[in-house]
């Protein structure tokens, strides 16, 4: 049940924002072995005058992709696919004559089983009740 953060310099002009929800989902499906149905993508839009890198701000569009997994469901080379992966995907998704910029960040933050869940329930609790029944 991970959920994806995709924070995106406001100037960023996507292809298709539907296809990279999609095409996100799909990464943390075949590479992560994540579930589709419980999968979230949220995109944050944040003002070029409030991202800096180096003390500078830029023209190139900045990236920063969050995705929130439950600690130990992945090895560390599934995770570093994911990120190479992710990191190829981003910029095909943008409008024509924008670039990436190289500064770009993509994490893999893995959370303590009884730290998060969804529907009132913990990743911990839902495997003890899958457990029980």
């Amino acid at each position: 049940m991970p959920i994806l953060t995709l924070k995106l310099s406001a100037h960023a002009n996507l292809k298709d924002a539907s296809a990279l929800a999609h095409d996100l989902t799909a990464l943390s499906t075949e590479i992560l072995h994540k579930r589709s149905d419980v999968t979230s993508v949220v995109f944050q839009r944040i003002s070029a005058s409030d991202w800096w890198v180096g003390c500078e701000t830029t023209a190139q569009v900045l990236m920063q992709l969050d995705i929130r997994i439950t600690q130990g469901t992945n090895s560390d080379a599934e995770k570093a696919a994911f990120v190479a992966a992710a990191f190829a995907l981003l910029p095909k998704h943008l409008a024509e004559g924008q670039q990436m910029h190289a500064t770009s960040y993509i994490s893999v933050q893995e959370l303590a089983a009884a730290d998060w869940g969804y529907g009132g329930y913990t990743q911990q609790q839902r495997r003890e009740m899958a457990q029980t029944l």
